[in-house]
């Protein structure tokens, strides 16, 4: 983890001024996401970088915790909150690893663009299936790392060892969904976003 803190600490600022790329998917999943949001819900984003989809999402939930493994990105989270007058929004540095959070305490959990940048996915959907609530569900978008271009699965390994590109794991659409139904998810909303990369809503069963 000290690796990916340190490259996304000196990643924050250039990354807080990168634009969406592209506006109407991200709100397109800023809306489906809301769909299922209630007032008084208590929500968990993990790898929350600048905080710019908790931010988002604040108004249509009773509270978020966002975290982070970056430091740097948290300081620029919490500076964007304040300015735009969010108030239930708390900001944490930590991994799903290392916070100490109490199971079945959150209705929703949100992984953005995140899983395909750990090194143990597989582990961290199992830990977000113990913290969600029954009936709780797990959001995320995710590229599919295995199923980009040749030369993207070439480039990455040569940008890693230069220091320009983290850790990256070689995900699938159907790989992830195993990993989901395996950890005692399933399926609710399956959206393939964008030609790399796709959008999950997984749901904890009530029993």
């Amino acid at each position: 983890m000290k690796s990916a803190k340190v490259f996304w600490d000196k990643a924050a600022p250039r990354y807080a001024k990168s634009p969406v790329k592209d506006e109407e998917t991200y709100q397109k999943k800023l809306s489906i996401t809301r769909s299922y949001f209630q007032r008084d819900w208590s929500v968990l984003e993990f790898g929350c970088g600048t905080g710019s989809t908790a931010i988002q999402h604040a108004a249509h939930v009773d509270h978020i915790l966002a975290t982070d493994v970056s430091p740097r990105m948290l300081e620029i989270a919490e500076r964007k909150a304040r300015e735009a007058g969010i108030g239930n929004i708390r900001f944490q540095e930590g991994s799903l690893e290392t916070l100490d959070l109490a199971p079945s305490s959150f209705d929703a959990v949100l992984g953005l663009n995140i899983l395909h940048l750990l090194e143990d996915a597989e582990g961290a959907i199992h830990r977000v299936h113990t913290l969600l609530k029954p009936g709780g569900v797990f959001v995320s978008s995710t590229a599919l790392v295995a199923e980009m271009a040749f030369y993207w699965r070439w480039v990455i390994p040569v940008m890693q060892r230069l220091g320009f590109a983290p850790h990256v794991s070689p995900l699938s659409q159907k790989g992830l969904v195993t990993l989901l139904t395996n950890a005692g998810f399933y399926i609710d909303h399956e959206w393939r976003a964008t030609r790399e990369s796709v959008f999950i809503i997984a749901g904890k069963p009530l029993i």
